[in-house]
């Protein structure tokens, strides 16, 4: 399957900030090069007391980190869901409900009003409960109907994380796979230099040598150098 990505107008969502790095990196800046749209929809963001050497972070730090990704990538729109401490890592309190209903119409950034061709979610088997009220609440948005009434993305795909990998019952290994080139995979770790407050030496599962390794492994998957593996949910051609 080839897709032609300059056609395309992808809708990452993301529960906090550098989830659409760490998942999506190399396929931002491909698609992005290609001139296709990007737009992420951040859930949440608060203030986190983060294990690294920087210590704690705020969610006014995490906004000016954003802001510098965005404008590194070029991101076409970007947009907050639930922020504040209020449901920053306390999304699987929140009701399905609510959740899917901002996917799917009440943000800015729906399904409703973007009309994405391509929507990338994270992966249910995540190990964060923000993380799987995301996925879960995007199975919902984006349930099979009449594709006349409700917006049908073409493609639905959810992204991976090497942290996911610390579960018994870990997703399958991915089914869909995005050829990267080494720039491509630099640019991924360059984003992710750019979230100072999150990024972390080696050993850990967002150090740079993680995410080349990652992009290493899945590309040798399916004989090229780098790539990155997700796992399909919908796919029409």
């Amino acid at each position: 399957m080839t897709i032609d990505w300059s056609r395309e107008r992808i809708l990452i969502l993301a529960p906090h900030p550098d989830d659409e790095t760490l998942g999506c990196g190399g396929l931002i800046r491909k698609a992005k090069d290609a001139g296709a749209e990007v737009y992420i929809q951040f859930i949440t963001v608060g203030d986190t007391e983060d294990n690294s050497a920087r210590g704690p972070s705020t969610a006014q730090e995490r906004y000016g980190e954003i802001k510098e990704v965005a404008d590194f990538f070029g991101w076409d729109g970007w947009d907050f869901a639930f922020p504040g401490d209020e449901y920053h890592l306390k999304l699987d309190v929140l009701s399905r409900f609510e959740l899917s209903n901002a996917i799917e119409r009440h943000s800015p950034l729906s399904v409703t009003t973007l009309k994405p061709t391509v929507v990338i979610t994270p992966h249910h088997t995540s190990y964060n409960q923000d993380h799987q009220a995301t996925a879960e609440a995007v199975h919902t948005a984006l349930r099979p109907s009449d594709n006349r009434f409700r917006h049908h993305p073409r493609l639905v795909l959810a992204y991976e994380e090497a942290a996911d990998q610390w579960r018994q019952d870990t997703a399958p290994p991915p089914n869909f796979f995005v050829e990267l080139t080494e720039a491509q995979v630099d640019a991924k770790i360059e984003a992710m230099h750019l979230y100072g407050s999150q990024a972390h030496a080696h050993p850990h599962t967002r150090s740079d040598l993680t995410l080349r390794s990652l992009a290493a492994l899945r590309g040798m998957h399916v004989g090229v150098p780098f790539a990155e593996g997700y796992h399909t949910l919908r796919c029409l051609v």
